[in-house]
Parts: structure tokens; sequence; C-alpha cells
């Protein structure tokens, strides 16, 4: 009997040590081998384009009956708009305040946007802008926010976002100023990398002061890639991945930002945007119209981005037409931009099977840098898209909110996103951003000028992460770069 149970012992001892053996070859598979399709970023559709161009694609698989539509929505993001005017009634409206007079004056090559550059002020800041608000100032407001129904409270004379630029006849409500303080970060191999920490703040302003509470966060625009792929992810698979009260004692509470949509009268759930605050593409686009262009539609309540404090500015002639749905952009134009945006192809991976690559990726994951940067879900089923529906799509991203701690937070909240918060950005194509922009500036001003810095800026639920990476060799830290610069 004893030798019987002794060999049932033994046969349960090896059986949960190959199984142990079999669950950590699994692992190291997927942290250290090519995975199936992991080149084919986009699914199926990916383009494997490295030039400036390497944003700017259609999806591959997008069916030749709505290329024109594409090409249509590529013209009018791509439009200079112009003040309104009796004689191009098509593309007028500009103003009277603005930022930009085109949807990619900010989004360069559908690649990011970038701060002043460091001769400021002889470099302008058309890609970047000043977000605003103050803490609630009355009851109202505070049920308003605690109800989701609004973003944040804006400033009371400039409203939630400086303009910088303003037709002719109207003056800016005032200018972007900048500056930055340097400090090292020291490795443990002895290396030192300067971080810069920007400093902003606004000059001749022209409406009156600012509030005394106010609150100001610079932001970039950000790529354009994949955000069909994005926005057919499955709700839940993204809802999987939360943690607010960090249950699972990892150190990461991510949560999705949440916001009311009275015209749905329900809860909706953000996906872009630094901050996540906004839930679609359509959202994200007629916000960045009115506010960044001052164009109306028939999506914002105003007819104008002028304050109420703003009088001459509201007594301006504006380009809403009959024949454009009453508004300044149609819901027809409106539509292209957004399918536009919907088919851009994020670029396939390169060097995937390299030695260094693949040891690269193994660090990332023992670092712990996937806890949020997620690498891969399959989207929904798309009756009328074939080429978003059903696609194995390799974002590194979570879409979720984090912490990342006090060094990079704004104090500026929206919807349920705090100061220290921020949706994690997806990674692919991130090794091609130098290629299309002509420089690097990452994070949400754009103040990390390589992805090495953008690591190290890391902190709150990301600083253990961060530590890892500082404790690295100078070999592997360059693997996991070239990891990186693989997506």
């Amino acid at each position: 009997m004893r030798l019987k149970s002794f060999n049932s012992f033994i046969i349960v001892f090896v059986y949960l040590l190959v199984t142990a053996s079999f669950a950590n070859a699994l692992v190291e598979k997927e942290n250290n081998l090519v995975e199936a399709n992991e080149a084919y970023s986009g699914g199926v559709g990916t383009i494997f384009t490295e030039n400036k161009n390497a944003y700017s694609l259609p999806l591959k698989n997008l069916k030749p009956d709505n290329r024109i539509d594409f090409f249509v929505g590529n013209s009018l993001f791509r439009r200079i708009w112009i003040p309104p005017s009796e004689v191009s009634i098509a593309k007028d409206g500009l103003g009277p305040f603005f930022n930009s007079n085109s949807c990619d004056g900010c989004h360069i090559n559908d690649g990011r946007g970038h701060p002043p550059n460091e001769s400021w002020p002889n470099d302008d800041a058309v890609s970047l802008v000043l977000a605003l608000s103050i803490p609630p100032q009355d009851d109202f407001q505070r049920i308003l926010l605690n109800q989701l129904k609004i973003k944040s409270i804006p400033d009371p004379n400039y409203g939630s976002q400086l303009s910088d630029f303003a037709i002719t006849g109207v003056k800016p409500e005032g200018n972007v100023m900048i500056e930055y303080e340097y400090f090292p970060i020291l490795f443990d191999n002895g290396e030192i990398i300067n971080l810069r920490k920007p400093i902003y703040s606004i000059s001749n302003l022209n409406y009156g002061n600012l509030h005394p509470e106010i609150n100001i966060s610079a932001r970039i625009a950000q790529p354009l890639i994949g955000l069909g792929l994005i926005e057919s992810i499955k709700l839940d698979d993204i809802l999987a991945y939360e943690d607010p009260d960090d249950l699972d004692g990892d150190g990461i509470s991510g949560k999705a930002n949440r916001l009311f949509d009275s015209k749905e009268n329900r809860v909706l759930i953000g996906r872009f945007g630094w901050k996540a605050s906004q839930p679609s593409l359509l959202s994200q686009t007629f916000d960045a119209t009115y506010n960044d262009m001052g164009l109306s539609s028939t999506y914002t309540s105003k007819m104008s981005n002028c304050t109420e404090i703003q009088i001459e500015c509201q007594k301006l002639i504006n380009g809403n037409s009959e024949t454009y749905d009453g508004v300044e952009v149609s819901n027809e134009q409106l539509d292209l931009m957004v399918f536009y945006q919907r088919h851009l192809s994020p670029p396939g991976r390169r060097n995937i099977n390299n030695p260094n690559v693949l040891a690269g990726k193994k660090i990332f994951f023992n670092s712990g840098c996937n806890s949020c940067h997620v690498q891969k879900y399959t989207t929904k089923k798309i009756a009328k898209s074939s080429a978003l529906s059903d696609q194995l799509i390799w974002p590194y991203s979570d879409f979720l909110l984090h912490d990342m701690g006090d060094e990079l937070g704004d104090n500026l909240n929206e919807y349920m996103a705090s100061g220290n918060e921020w949706r994690t950005p997806p990674l692919w194509g991130i090794g091609l951003a130098k290629n299309v922009n002509g420089q690097i500036n990452l994070l949400h001003d754009g103040r990390a000028k390589s992805i090495l810095e953008a690591i190290l800026w890391h902190g709150g639920e990301a600083k253990k992460s961060q530590q890892k990476v500082l404790s690295l060799s100078k070999v592997e830290v360059d693997q996991l770069i070239q990891f990186l610069e693989s997506l």
C-alpha cells in the first residue's frame, strides 16, 4: 500500500511539474518568440510602408467601392478653411478664433503634433493647444460634474481652450509661452539621461485675466492610425482590464472614463483623447472642428466659439449655409472625415525576428509594461465594414485611465479622469514617428524627445516598471528600445 501511495505521489508530482513547465513555456513563447500574425498590426489590412506616408494609407482590405469616400475624406481633412466669405461658401467659416486652419495642420502627415521647438519664440504652437479649466464654483456645477454631463468647468473669459490665432479684425485670445527645466535621471549602469520639463504660461491676454484658480494643460495632436480598429474593439474586452480598486494587488488600477450622453440618454465609455474623454470618432471630430478651427456643425450647441464676454466676436458674420445643413461643416463632410480616419492603417511591424528585438520584447513583458500596454485584441464583427470586422490587431494599449504620477499630472480633470490620470496611448507605429513627422515628441505635451525619455517619465502606477528599466544594462536598454522601434 505504501509503495502504491508513493507511486501515486510521484505521478502527481511529475504531472504538476510538466504542467508548470508547459505553462512557463507558453509564457516564454509569448514573451520571447514571434507570434502568428504579429507583424500585421492592423490585421489583414495592414500596410507595410516606412516613409513619411506610413500613417496616411488606407487599410489594404478596404473595398474599392469605399476608396472614393476615403480619398474625399482625406481632401476634407487637408482642406484649408478660410474665414466667412461669399466667394467660397463650401470651405468658409474658419474662426473667429482658431488654433489651426486645417485638421492636417495639427495632425501632421496624420501623425503627432509637436510643441514649439527650443528656438521658442521663433517657432509657433500650431499643433499644440492649451486646455483650460477651473474648479467648480457652485453646487450646480458640482452636480453636472458628478453626473458626468460636462467634461470640466471652462474659464469664464477664455473657455475650455486657448485660441492663439484669430481671423482678420479679431485679436487672438493670447500667446502660448514655454520654458523648460532640465534634470538628470541616473541608470544603475551609470548612464545619465537629461529630461526636460515644460512650464507653460500665457502672454498678451486680450480678453481679461484668467481665473485665479486656472488649470492649464498642454496637449499635442495624437496620431490617427488605427482609430477605426480601436473603435471596433468589443467594449467588454476593454472593460475586462478594469481594476479600479487594484483587487489583484499588482499596483495597476486602470479604469475606463465615462460620460453621460444626453442625446442617447445613457453613459458612454471614452476611448479617444489624452484622457479618453471622447466616446467615438464622430464626437472627437466635431469637437476638434469646433474648438480647434471654430467651425459650427449640427452637433455644436453654439454657432461660434466666442465666450459670453467676447461681445464683439459674437457680432461677426459666420459661414453658416443652408446648403450645408445650416452650418459651416455639414454632416456629410463630417461623415467623410470620420470615414477617412476610421480606415487609416497602422503600419506593419519590422524586424520581428531580430534577436535583439525578441530580447527587448522579453524585457518589455518582464518589466510589466504589458500590464497597461496590452498587445492584442480581436475586433467585433461589423456587417457594414469588412475592413474593420473580426481583425486580430496589435495596438499595445488597454485604452484605460492610469495614474501616471505627479510629474505628469496637470490638475485638469475630464469627466472621471483626474489630473494625474491619462489614457494608455497605443504604441503601434511608434517606431516610425520620426519618419512621418521628422522628430519624436511623445507624451501629452511632447516633452519626451525619445522613446527612452517617455519611459523615464512614467510614474504612479508605472513607477515599478520605470525602476526596472533603470536597473537594466546598457545592452538591455538598447534591446528594449529596438523592440519598441519595431512596433
